[in-house]
């Protein structure tokens, strides 16, 4: 039998006494080293009992809607009012990144942004964020069956039912979208109007929400990266947007600034295009109490 001396012994001990505690650093390719709001346990938020008291807003699109921000604190900060949907389908507390669709790059968005100007203009309703947006996806991959290889994802076929879920719960009070430059192309911008179209009466069709609001946000304008006339044509179809089709806005992204990609907005960026798309989702609240 081989006897420990007391210091040996006394290490012995200390060490099984640590382990528990130390093994992370010992071993980061094993243990996690950091939380996100995917990671959070959904029994810490409380959902109304009531649907008209929880309103949801469906994110959808490519990266600019998903989020390629750097995540700052403010970004980590807790609403007790906004809740994200999770990508196990849990409600959890709704922080940045939202989203999951490309992990290792994702970042902070516009929709916490907008949430919180709602929150604040809603006091007595929870915000519910369905994050669904895939970067680098052509309106094409938000058709049924439609996939993805890049994210090995099907953008349609996934949001349906992850949205169909939310709204056991509560009352789906819009949807917004960012997308389009995954179809600035010669061969994809001349069908990029009848595609949309399509596919916002699809939204509207499927979720059984035919007068849902619908906002369209601007691609990024950038000095570094002038658009060709691919780009413009896909601007166009946003910009008249609504005077094509019932119940949906526009909102501009003047003087905003990329992270230095010049694809992707900044932090700062992603914040202020989340306060011009709730402007944008409160102008079609005005006209449509304008015309009762």
């Amino acid at each position: 039998m081989i006897r420990l001396i007391p210091s040996a012994a006394l290490f012995a001990a200390l060490w099984l006494a640590c382990w528990p505690a130390c093994w992370p650093a010992c071993w980061p390719a094993v243990a996690p080293t950091s939380c996100t709001a995917q990671d959070v346990q959904p029994d810490t938020v409380t959902i109304p009992q009531n649907a008209a008291d929880f309103h949801l807003f469906l994110l959808v699109g490519q990266s600019n809607m998903a989020g390629r921000g750097k995540v700052e604190e403010q970004d980590r900060k807790v609403h007790p009012r906004i809740v994200m949907l999770n990508k196990a389908g849990q409600w959890v507390p709704a922080t940045d990144p939202l989203h999951f669709d490309k992990p290792a790059i994702v970042g902070t968005g516009l929709g916490k942004t907008f949430a919180l100007d709602y929150a604040n203009a809603h006091p007595d309703v929870t915000v519910g964020l369905i994050p669904c947006a895939v970067g680098g996806s052509p309106i094409a991959t938000w058709e049924p069956g439609a996939y993805d290889a890049p994210t090995k994802t099907h953008p349609w076929d996934d949001m349906l039912p992850r949205a169909r879920k939310a709204m056991e719960a509560g009352t789906l009070k819009g949807i917004l979208w960012h997308q389009g430059e995954s179809d600035s192309k010669a061969e994809l911008s001349d069908v990029y109007a009848e595609k949309f179209h399509a596919l916002i009466a699809r939204f509207r069709t499927e979720l059984k929400v035919p007068d849902v609001p619908f906002v369209a946000g601007q691609m990024g304008q950038f000095d570094e990266r002038p658009w060709d006339e691919h780009r413009r044509k896909v601007d166009n179809v946003h910009r008249s947007l609504p005077q094509q089709v019932p119940n949906t806005a526009f909102a501009g992204s003047e003087g905003l600034n990329h992270k230095g990609d010049q694809v992707h907005f900044d932090s700062a960026s992603y914040r202020e295009l989340g306060h011009r798309y709730f402007v944008a989702w409160r102008s079609l609240m005005s006209t449509s109490a304008a015309n009762r």
